[in-house]
């Protein structure tokens, strides 16, 4: 896809990869509306960056968990810019809970994680689709995670949700096409406040570990997932379904040892 005046939504937009990638994408020439949940700051910061860029951007607040929320979204985006091209669902959340801790893990914690990691992808799909389809070609890229294809990450019910975000692009891939061309990234370690936060004084021991075991010779930071996104956006049109793997090549190189 030729981005040039085309419109976009990137939810959890305002930090990290989401708004490496609203950048990006305006950078490009596209219009962005940036959804946060909690990050209004940030967003709006992120808003008068694009704006600068001399394209259109809105931040605007949508737990992606409401689906009436997500509709409401999709509608600001369409009545705003006159339509829709691209749809990023970055939007996430976790509970950092220790693997071998299963009694640690709360039901709500299910609930949470897969209503806006899951359900919160598939409402922001479904409330775009129309849009999407009526644009002569629409985009979406969903932000899975490394932990959905070989487990680890931040907590069971974190992986979990991340290996169901990959399932659900594979099955959508026949069901939006050909006008809608879906795919996902699964990031690995990301540099940033999410683990900075989550792992603690673990944190640099854990980048440090990764950082040499991956042949790239470092970890992402969001302005590489971001990178990929865009590239899947803006690729071959016979990439469909597809999850890419962005950590600098440590899947690749195996298990780890401890």
């Amino acid at each position: 896809m030729e981005l040039d005046g085309k419109r976009a939504i990137v939810t959890g937009g305002g930090t990290g990869v989401g708004r490496e990638t609203a950048l990006e994408l305006a950078r490009r020439g596209c219009s962005v509306l940036i959804n946060y949940s909690r990050s209004r700051a940030e967003a709006e910061a992120t808003a008068s960056e694009i704006e600068a860029l001399g394209v259109g951007a809105v931040a605007m607040l949508a737990d992606v968990a409401d689906d009436a929320a997500c509709r409401a979204m999709v509608g600001r985006a369409t009545d705003g810019f006159g339509g829709l091209d691209v749809l990023v669902n970055n939007a996430g959340t976790t509970r950092f809970i220790e693997w071998n801790d299963l009694e640690a893990v709360r039901t709500e914690d299910w609930e949470r994680i897969f209503a806006v990691n899951l359900r919160g992808v598939f409402q922001c799909i479904r409330a775009a689709r129309t849009a999407l389809a009526g644009q002569g070609g629409g985009e979406i890229v969903n932000v899975a995670s490394l932990a959905g294809i070989s487990g680890g990450g931040s907590s069971i019910p974190y992986a979990t949700s991340k290996a169901a975000v990959i399932a659900l692009t594979q099955g959508l891939a026949p069901t939006l096409g050909p006008e809608i061309r879906i795919n996902a990234v699964a990031p690995g370690f990301i540099t940033g406040r999410w683990l900075g936060r989550g792992l603690g004084d673990a944190y640099e021991p854990v980048k440090d570990l990764m950082s040499q075991r991956a042949p790239a010779g470092r970890v992402c930071d969001p302005s590489d997932v971001a990178a990929a996104i865009v590239a899947l956006i803006a690729g071959s049109d016979m990439v469909s379904g597809q999850t890419v793997v962005v950590d600098g090549g440590v899947h690749a190189v195996g298990p780890l040892s401890l």
